[in-house]
């Protein structure tokens, strides 16, 4: 059995306004207000010394998430389930614990599977639980396939442009606490991940999605979202909404997130 692990901390106003203005958005938040969906995901660091951390920026495997001996990591999707919202300026808990770990081989090798699942309490009530999945695959080889792309729907009913740049993704990266060099050191995300360019985060397009539903529909009560392929830091983002499912559609027209929302 897993060991769970616990975590406080103070959800400061101030790292919430400062992740408004990285979305562009008023910084209107203080003390008493309630956290927008997903900010949660500004607080509950886990800082460690230098030798602790893999060669890609994250923490070491092997504590929480057990290893998997396979280098690269992917936030793959996740769904978070709202019971009540988590208060500006209070403090707060985060009780997180592996669920399940498994490995597969894949079209371009094996493949590491792992679900988290992070609980979230403050004054003694549960505020919201949120699984993550997450992938880890080996080095590509030079001889491997390219990844398959999947044409996103063109049916939305409503859509919103998001371009994106390096200071965007340095900024999130900061307020994240998120040392994944995919996002911020192009010389590693091209030669050694195989990447065309800096990755936009997973979660950054799903906290984008997720501001869009509640705008459009109301007060979420949960959402899920996958990821199916990677956004590069020059394109434009095509946030999409059709009823109550949303995509992300890339400037070639792949599609590189789906989701549906949950409302009351």
């Amino acid at each position: 059995m897993a060991t769970p692990v616990s975590q406080s901390d103070l959800l400061d106003p101030a790292r919430a306004r400062a992740l408004q203005v990285a979305l562009r958005l008023a910084p209107c938040l203080v003390t008493g207000d309630d956290l927008p969906v997903f900010f949660h995901h500004l607080y509950f660091w886990e800082p460690r010394p230098a030798e602790r951390l893999g060669r890609d920026g994250h923490p070491k495997t092997g504590g929480l998430i057990p290893d998997l001996g396979l280098p690269r990591r992917m936030w793959a999707g996740g769904k978070i389930t709202f019971h009540r919202a988590l208060k500006v300026g209070r403090s707060a808990e985060r009780r997180s614990i592996c669920e399940a770990s498994d490995v597969k081989s894949g079209r371009t090798g094996r493949l590491g599977l792992v679900t988290l699942r992070h609980d979230f309490y403050q004054d003694g009530g549960l505020c919201g639980t949120e699984r993550q999945s997450l992938i880890y695959r080996e080095d590509p080889r030079p001889d491997a396939p390219k990844p398959e792309t999947t044409p996103a729907r063109h049916d939305e009913e409503h859509i919103e442009r998001f371009n994106f740049d390096t200071t965007l993704l340095f900024r999130y990266s900061a307020l994240t606490f998120n040392g994944h060099r995919i996002h911020y050191d192009l010389d590693y995300a091209r030669d050694v991940e195989g990447y065309a360019g800096l990755v936009v985060h997973g979660p950054l397009l799903a906290q984008l999605l997720m501001l869009m539903a509640e705008r459009r529909l109301g007060k979420l009560t949960a959402f899920e979202f996958r990821a199916t392929s990677a956004l590069m830091h020059w394109e434009t983002a095509e946030l999409c909404q059709q009823g109550s499912t949303f995509w992300v559609r890339g400037p070639d027209g792949r599609q590189c997130m789906t989701a549906t929302a949950h409302i009351c």
